[in-house]
């Protein structure tokens, strides 16, 4: 099992370069306590999750790092020309020293369609045609594509990624044509906060039908620990109600709400079918170390190619922090016991 870090540069303070440099500071921590992957998600339009730009959160990291795998989760492929994207990818995996993971999904709030010039119904046969395009571009020199939304004549990208074969994920709400296009092409999975374990075994039998084996499966969790599992719920729940907030908002083309931490209770009843805030805290990493324990070993018993990626629930970077710290210390060597501390 890999054991990695979600980062959304979640802006619980109002500052938005304060919440960008702490996420940073959280990945730093992440390398420091051993953790595999870090995973950037990308959303535009938004004042809670700022990360428009996960190559340039990705440089960053890169330069701070020397040992951590840093990934996207991912890009919002159909907003994107595959040659400018395949170059990005390029130049991260030069710039990190062949520390690249490459994840994608194919987007869909309402002003991200509009303002990028897309249809919301073409977005997923757009995001396939792109990131085949983008893996031809990595591997090949001369590349032509032909597809119904993209083409490509004689396009050979420089500077050359330095791994052979990239990593690459492709989200999905299980949905089949997203995950037989992903074992076709021999990539892995994504899973979102909400999916459960259902969800997630299911996606893999239906990949394994198709390719033959297993998927590598990223399997993104709140978590939050705590000395019992009620505090660990209170710690979580009013991070999850508001992320569930602040993305129907963004969905909506909104101003963002505030955060109020003594009035979260009314956040209950905001939750939408695609943000199922309700979903992310039953499915999360949430609770006591021996809850936790068991809820990592239930999803690490039915998935073997498990990349574990932790959100934590804290609303500031000292507190996610020390969650990881006691991660480290008192979950992690259940599943680790070499691991140093």
């Amino acid at each position: 099992m890999h054991i990695g870090l979600f980062c959304l540069a979640e802006d619980y303070s109002g500052d938005t370069a304060q919440s960008l440099h702490e996420q940073l500071r959280l990945v730093e921590a992440a390398e420091r306590l051993g953790f595999d992957e870090a995973w950037f998600g990308e959303h535009h339009f938004n004042a809670f999750s700022v990360i428009p730009d996960p190559a340039l959160m990705l440089a960053y990291a890169a330069a701070r790092t020397k040992r951590i795998r840093l990934g996207t989760a991912g890009f919002l492929a159909p907003f994107y020309h595959p040659v400018r994207l395949a170059e990005s990818i390029a130049v991260l995996d030069n710039l990190s020293d062949g520390r690249i993971n490459a994840g994608f999904a194919k987007g869909g709030f309402a002003p991200d369609t509009r303002h990028f010039l897309q249809h919301k119904e073409e977005l997923r046969s757009i995001m396939f045609e792109t990131v085949e395009a983008v893996d031809l571009l990595l591997q090949r020199r001369g590349v032509d594509f032909n597809g119904d939304f993209l083409q490509i004549h004689n396009s050979t990208v420089t500077p050359r990624p330095l791994q052979q074969q990239l990593p690459f994920y492709v989200a999905t709400f299980a949905s089949e044509a997203t995950i037989h296009f992903a074992a076709t092409h021999g990539y892995g999975l994504m899973m979102s906060q909400g999916a459960t374990l259902r969800d997630c075994v299911e996606a893999q039998d239906f990949y394994r039908m198709i390719a033959g084996h297993d998927p590598e499966m990223i399997v993104m969790r709140v978590f939050a620990v705590a000395d019992s599992d009620a505090e660990a719920q209170r710690a979580a729940l009013p991070a999850i109600d508001h992320f569930v907030k602040c993305m129907r908002a963004a969905q909506r083309e909104q101003p963002q709400p505030g955060f109020d931490a003594e009035n979260y209770e009314a956040l209950l009843r905001e939750r939408s079918a695609f943000f199922d805030g309700q979903a992310f805290f039953d499915n999360a990493i949430l609770g006591s170390p021996e809850t936790c324990i068991a809820r990592i070993d239930a999803l690490a018993g039915e998935l073997p190619n498990l990349h574990l990626a932790l959100k934590p629930a804290g609303r500031d970077a000292d507190t996610d922090i020390a969650m990881l710290e006691r991660f480290n210390a008192e979950i992690r060597p259940y599943f680790n016991p070499g691991v140093s501390l």
